[in-house]
């Protein structure tokens, strides 16, 4: 039985990089020797097991042969006689495909140490275009490692392009997918993802929705980057360089949709694309199974963005109705994400980067003002019912009132 490690842990140690996961193989034994020395059996498609104390995991050498369709649509051979090497053909990415024993010997049958150097991301064989899964890792991978110049292999992306036009990635479940998108959008530079998947004809394929504002023009005095796709991988970029959590992500880079569906005639306005958006925001909501927050989040901010950026000129009862909308009482939180993806759209514009964004302020003020109503007073006075939420909301629109003053002296 011999030991290495494999995968991430032996590529970011090369790259000089925090090694968060440890991924192990194990040559030369059986389901039975693993069971004997005590690790804990995981996984129902092939042997993976967990260390007895570290709680780690130690999976069989293994090969695999195409059976079927989509990500899952393998079959898998694990036994003895498995060696390091032939496992280590069927990983994605030579820099995936290195070894390591316990003294850290390099065993490197796909010139990975070499492709790290020369920072590009090379498949290991053409058994990569059997698994779709493998254009959204890709993706991924070159938006982590985008700062580190690395880039897609030119052969690499033309099995990345002839998986998309096959339709396999058809057959990708919206749980692997989202997976993948989910945790490409939390990478340093999620908007390479968006290009790398454009490059290859991925986001024709899985977000259609996106892939068809590029080429879309908006008033240049508003957006001097003029075309709404590169506006929106601009927004990503400065929702990663802010630090935003994934929810405001999804909503930047769901916001526009609406633009798609505006007719070239009225090119470069957009009159209500906010509203026309909602429908296309829900579908690729619903297409990837998006978590509940994210989902709120995309179709509010699509909604409600160009009043996050007027809201300085906005009428107190609009601004009501606005906070109303997020339920600002009860979700505090998501209103702060909302104004989080407002600032980040006013930034992703050429030259704009810097902007400042007394929105922001001027809305947590009024999110305040509008919280500061004391709901006891009311109730001494008698209010009940519809009658005591009218009155609320009287009281309310007089605090948003008298701030929209204060503010405005």
């Amino acid at each position: 039985m011999q030991i290495y490690k494999v995968g991430g842990a032996v590529r970011d140690r090369l790259l000089g990089i925090p090694v968060t996961d440890i991924d192990r193989v194990v040559v030369g034994a059986t389901t039975e020797e693993m069971l004997a020395q005590g690790f804990r059996p995981v996984g129902a498609d092939f042997p993976v097991f967990l260390h007895p104390k570290t709680g780690e995991e130690y999976a069989l050498a293994r090969t695999e042969r195409k059976s079927g369709r989509g990500y899952g649509g393998f079959t898998f051979h694990a036994s003895p006689d498995v060696t390091l090497e032939e496992d280590l053909i069927r990983r994605d990415l030579t820099i995936n495909a290195m070894a390591e024993d316990d003294q850290q010997n390099l065993t490197d049958p796909y010139h990975g140490q070499r492709d790290l150097e020369a920072r590009i991301l090379r498949h290991v064989s053409p058994a990569f275009a059997e698994d779709p899964l493998r254009v959204l890792r890709v993706a991924r991978f070159a938006a982590r490692y985008a700062e580190l110049g690395f880039t897609v292999a030119q052969e690499t992306l033309e099995l990345m392009r002839q998986l998309s036009e096959s339709g396999e990635l058809q057959a990708l479940t919206a749980e692997r997918s989202w997976k993948e998108i989910s945790r490409a959008l939390m990478e340093n530079r999620p908007e390479v993802f968006i290009e790398v998947l454009r490059a290859c004809g991925a986001l024709k394929e899985l977000m259609p929705e996106i892939d068809a504002l590029f080429g879309v023009p908006q008033p240049e005095a508003h957006h001097p980057e003029i075309d709404t796709g590169a506006h929106i991988l601009s927004v990503l970029a400065q929702a990663a360089r802010h630090k935003q959590p994934l929810t405001v992500r999804w909503a930047c880079l769901l916001h526009d949709l609406g633009k798609a569906l505006t007719p070239q005639e009225e090119w470069p306005r957009h009159i209500a694309h906010e509203f026309k958006g909602l429908k296309l925001i829900k579908a690729v909501n619903d297409r990837f199974k998006a978590p509940r927050d994210c989902q709120e989040l995309a179709l509010l901010v699509g909604e409600y963005h160009t009043h996050g950026h007027r809201a300085l000129e906005l009428k107190p009862s609009t601004l009501l109705e606005l906070l109303q909308s997020f339920d600002i009482y009860r979700r505090p939180q998501r209103f702060e994400e909302f104004i989080a993806a407002c600032e980040m759209d006013a930034r992703g514009r050429e030259g704009l980067e810097q902007r400042s964004y007394p929105q922001a302020d001027y809305l947590r003020g009024a999110a305040n003002a509008a919280r500061g109503v004391a709901v006891q007073p009311l109730l001494e006075k008698g209010f009940k019912g519809p009658e005591l939420g009218e009155a609320i909301k009287r009281e309310r629109l007089k605090a948003l009132k008298a701030y929209k003053e204060a503010v405005s002296t």
